[in-house]
């Protein structure tokens, strides 16, 4: 799997895995967590794998798993979700076996990278760090909380423009609560005006959950 990874400035302790939304690239997000990450925290931003997507009529582009559909009962790629799952899980393992410790490694991820995130962290034995999920839901909601595997005491903090034309905002309001009847540190926070984008308020927000959640030790 490609990725724009940057080093720790100083001493690395910490890891953030950020995954990007459909059709974009590791480097589409990467500056924007450089500019908000604490000096001992690596950044691992990968891209997807190019493949036909269903909902852009076939187009093929950077994408973590088919969409087929933006509807919220419509059908899942449930392989393919899986299967990218197991991928960031991999990159997960790659950074414990280089010495850090699962609960110094964060995912985060926008959009279709949000989605992703969530979904590998709730499926996850190890407690890890958190959660940034923006502008994104929580797929194959219905495999839950069968599916989980992970900490009730997983960090999650989801945010989402409440004028988002690409991933309705009451998708962001439906995963928020199923959500809170999964994990016990979950919040929500809703940003007005704001469309399926980022904005510096979102950010700096993140870089108040990141230094919250990765401290320095």
């Amino acid at each position: 799997m490609a990725a724009v990874i940057l080093a720790a400035p100083a001493k690395h302790t910490a890891t953030l895995i950020f995954l990007h939304g459909l059709g974009d690239t590791g480097q589409g997000w990467a500056q924007a967590m450089n500019a908000i990450r604490s000096p001992f925290i690596k950044i691992i931003c990968p891209t997807a794998k190019t493949m036909p997507v269903t909902l852009n009529s076939g187009f093929r582009m950077p994408s973590w798993f088919d969409l087929k559909a933006l509807d919220e009962s419509g059908p899942e790629d449930e392989e393919g979700i899986k299967a990218a799952a197991k991928e960031i899980q991999f990159l997960i393992g790659t950074e414990i076996q280089a010495g850090i410790p699962a609960e110094r490694i964060m995912l985060g991820g926008f959009s279709q990278g949000g989605a992703l995130a969530l979904y590998s962290a709730l499926t996850y034995p190890l407690k890890l760090a958190g959660v940034v999920a923006l502008s994104c839901w929580l797929p194959l909601r219905k495999s839950f909380p069968a599916a989980k595997k992970c900490s009730d005491e997983l960090p999650v903090f989801q945010c989402h423009g409440d004028c988002d034309p690409v991933v309705p905002y009451k998708w962001g309001q439906m995963t928020s609560s199923a959500l809170k009847t999964l994990l016990k540190n979950h919040e929500f926070k809703s940003y007005k005006g704001l469309m399926h984008s980022s904005s510096d308020e979102e950010m700096s927000d993140i870089k108040g959950f990141i230094r919250k959640q990765l401290p320095s030790q």
